[in-house]
């Protein structure tokens, strides 16, 4: 399973669900998927919407689970 902070990000940006896949080209029914899990993202897809939010793929996408923001506001080293 893919983790990501899709939503963390898109939230932080003040976006839709539908103004992120206009963005990046693709349905709006596939950033909901991502969001929850249910899909993962092809290499161009998070090269693209890491690009959007000019963060590296790593912030936006792993193969574990992310640490809660909380503790990494604490643990800036998280």
């Amino acid at each position: 399973m893919i983790h990501n902070r899709l939503s963390v990000f898109r939230a932080e940006r003040n976006l839709s669900r539908k103004d992120l896949a206009e963005a990046v080209g693709v349905n709006p029914q596939t950033i909901g998927y991502l969001e929850r899990g249910d899909y993962a993202p092809s290499v161009e897809l998070a090269l693209k919407l890491a690009a959007l939010f000019e963060v590296p793929v790593e912030h936006l996408f792993s193969l574990k689970p992310f640490a809660p923001l909380a503790t990494s506001l604490r643990d800036p080293e998280s």
